[in-house]
């Protein structure tokens, strides 16, 4: 019994022993199964985390625009509210900014492409925190060490640099050429002619004077708007230009007399576009039909005045508003003036800035153009050109 006891207690702790160490295994490789379950989640986890950006509004008549640049590429770490795209539209550029700080893991879209309001753009990891910088190796990759070609045969390479073909046989040693017939008076030598061909070749054509070289630009979506508009105003409104010559001299001794003052005291620069803005003003409210607009059936009176000014870009030719202009002095429409203008250099222009607009004034006489007909802005009824006059 005793025995039995011990047996049963040896079995028992053989029994025990290998359940232990069967337990560890089991243990083991459930642990590394853990952990590579644990790593596939946790990668997989993070992919699923990564919020997809779309592509925002941007105005009640734009639905979709041409994705200009992108501003930052996979694997950027971006804070919050940084622009990471460009999209351009018919009227203005908008900017795609991160919703919030992380890392682009994923672009949906390439350059040039034409994206939709809605359209998912880019996927971006958030966190806080850069991207760890790659190591930079300083060192060299180590060189292979050139075997030295073995020493070759001078006799071999004398023999492989002799030629293999025979040479071509002799004529002249075995038959001896007969005499050619001296040829009769007046006849000509047959072989002089010969040696006249063989020694001259064809010529070679002569280069065209001047390059012939084209290039091919793609039209951005503002310019072939643009355009559109004003054969749309050409076609539709009934102008009429009338060229109306006025004396500049006491402006121009005005501007003369203050624009140091000006500058000095509000640091704005005193053009003539605040004086051609004043007299539209004026002007307008004298004739307030100029002022306004026709809608269907209806003209549109309007109580306010406010100023498109043409605006020369690089993407083309833009009208950011002067809103109340009535209101203003000449300090104040210089400094706008000059405010607009360079968000339109710098393409920052937004739609609120392009949006309505009841006159325009277009200053031509800065590049020098002495006559023009300006065309109309519409739906306005009318517009000013100012140019240098004879």
């Amino acid at each position: 019994m005793l025995a039995s006891k011990r047996g049963l207690i040896a079995f028992s702790s053989i029994h025990s022993s290998a359940g232990k160490v069967c337990a560890r295994a089991l243990v083991t490789r459930c642990n590394g199964f853990d952990v590579r379950t644990l790593r596939s989640n946790l990668h997989t986890s993070r992919r699923l985390l990564a919020e997809t950006v779309k592509v925002p509004q941007m105005a009640e008549s734009i639905t979709e625009g041409t994705l200009k640049q992108w501003l930052k590429q996979v694997g950027d770490h971006v804070e919050q509210d940084e622009e990471v795209a460009t999209i351009e539209t018919d009227k203005v550029d908008v900017s795609v900014n991160a919703p919030s700080a992380g890392t682009i893991t994923e672009l949906l879209a390439k350059e040039d492409d034409t994206v939709a309001v809605g359209q998912d753009l880019f996927k971006l990891e958030a966190g806080e925190g850069g991207a760890a910088p790659k190591p930079k190796s300083d060192a060299a990759p180590p060189k292979k060490e050139e075997k030295a070609p073995p020493p070759s045969d001078k006799k071999a390479d004398a023999e492989a640099a002799e030629p293999t073909t025979p040479p071509p046989p002799k004529k002249e040693a075995k038959e001896d050429p007969k005499p050619a017939p001296k040829p009769k008076d007046g006849e000509p030598s047959a072989s002089k002619p010969k040696a006249k061909e063989s020694s001259t070749s064809p010529p070679a054509p002569a280069a065209a004077p001047g390059s012939r070289n084209e290039t091919r630009v793609k039209m951005n979506r503002m310019r072939l708007r643009i355009s559109e508009r004003l054969k749309e105003a050409q076609n539709t409104a009934a102008s009429l230009t009338t060229f109306n010559e006025i004396d500049m001299s006491s402006l121009m001794e005005m501007r003369k007399l203050y624009k140091d003052e000006v500058l000095k005291n509000h640091d704005v620069k005193l053009g003539f576009m605040s004086a051609f803005a004043k007299a539209a003003v004026l002007a307008l409210k004298e004739i307030p039909v100029a002022n306004a607009s026709i809608d269907g059936d209806s003209i549109v009176y309007r109580d306010y005045v406010d100023l498109s000014v043409a605006v020369a870009t690089p993407k083309g030719l833009v009208t950011p508003v002067v809103r109340n202009a009535e209101a203003m002095n000449f300090v104040d429409i210089e400094r706008e003036i000059a405010a607009l203008g360079k968000k339109a250099r710098d393409g920052k222009l937004t739609i609120e800035d392009m949006a309505g607009g009841t006159f325009t004034i277009s200053n031509g006489g800065v590049f020098g153009s002495l006559f023009g007909t300006p065309i109309i802005n519409i739906p306005q009824a009318a517009v000013l050109g100012a140019t240098r006059g004879g």
